[in-house]
């Protein structure tokens, strides 16, 4: 009795908690994200960058070996994946795209954003001919774009760039993880 118990309490926390488990399909419709989520990643990407130009811009001179006179590391930039989803060999956003690119719009919106500029970056997996995608990658950034300055986004803070499949997020070339749309701020 108490094993049947456990387990149906255990059955019972599962299926509550499936929805905010990673990756795991949502119970509910709405965008996968929002617009303060993308505010703070940009900001912890801007003071990274600043944080960086400072200390490259302090002059000095080391006498020693290379780890006696440590040099500053560029920080990683932050490549924000936009969750933009496309039918099947279609540059046309879905209606979950839009969800989710009404989010980011409401971010750039934002003043601490206004002013800043960002790549719109295109990505396909491995089917197909390279020429081929890398159409569809630029066609695909090209609609995000659209979208967003429809969004009264302003389109020259937009650069759109496709890079087919050049740039696999995961080893799989086909793998759908590699179908992406991603941005990141420009310097």
């Amino acid at each position: 009795m108490r094993g049947s118990l456990n387990l149906m309490l255990g059955a019972a926390a599962c299926m509550a908690l499936a929805p905010y488990v990673a990756g795991a399909p949502s119970a509910w419709a709405g965008p996968a994200y929002n617009a303060d989520n993308v505010v703070d990643i940009f900001l912890k990407d801007k003071a990274a960058a600043a944080d960086y130009k400072a200390k490259v811009k302090t002059r000095g001179i080391c006498i020693g070996t290379a780890a006696e006179c440590p040099t500053p590391q560029a920080p990683a930039q932050a490549h924000f994946d936009l969750l933009v989803s496309f039918d099947f060999d279609s540059d046309k956003l879905t209606q979950a795209a839009k969800d989710n690119l009404d989010q980011f719009a409401k971010a750039l919106q934002d003043p601490r954003l206004k002013g800043e500029k960002f790549e719109i970056d295109g990505h396909t997996d491995a089917t197909g001919a390279e020429d081929y995608n890398l159409g569809l990658s630029e066609r695909r950034a090209n609609a995000v774009v659209a979208y967003l300055a429809a969004k009264g986004i302003d389109a020259s803070s937009l650069i759109a760039k496709g890079f087919g499949k050049s740039k696999p997020r995961v080893a799989d070339p086909y793998s759908p993880e590699n179908r992406r749309v991603e941005t990141h701020l420009i310097e």
